[in-house]
């Protein structure tokens, strides 16, 4: 498995596999928008959307980040392909997120989710984020 930048040659991969991630949760697959060109709403902004790539260069995950203010970001859409969970993915894909944060001078990382979100309710606090309101989570780099 491999953590890069993304590239718009994994643009539909990505989001076949978003759905496909969607679906296997129970959701009705649908798309956010920013999704569509992540260029515009990540990079080009300052932010970063990470992918990750498994065998046949193929997209097994994702991850952005939103910064709002000077030392606070969110964690935009981290999903993992629906076969692959619990496999270290999405520990790894907030790792490079973190570490962006970190040379970016955040002091605190946010996440915020629904509430079927069962897997998200259980994933965050093991890296050490706590909730602060329902479906809510924070985490100090301090």
């Amino acid at each position: 498995m491999e953590i890069k930048l993304f590239e718009k040659k994994y643009r539909d991969d990505m989001i076949f596999m978003i759905l496909e991630a969607k679906n296997a949760l129970g959701r009705i697959p649908h798309l956010n928008e920013d999704l569509l060109d992540i260029d515009a709403n990540y990079i080009s902004t300052g932010n970063m959307f990470w992918i990750a790539i498994y065998n046949n260069d193929r997209v097994i995950g994702c991850i952005g980040t939103k910064i709002v203010l000077k030392n606070d970001m969110w964690l935009k859409r981290l999903y993992v392909k629906s076969t692959m969970k619990r496999q270290g993915i999405g520990k790894e894909l907030y790792k490079k997120a973190e570490e962006f944060a970190i040379w970016k001078c955040i002091d605190t990382i946010y996440k915020k989710f629904s509430s079927d979100y069962v897997e998200a309710q259980k994933f965050y606090p093991l890296i050490a984020f706590v909730e602060i309101v329902p479906y809510e989570m924070v985490k100090s780099l301090k």
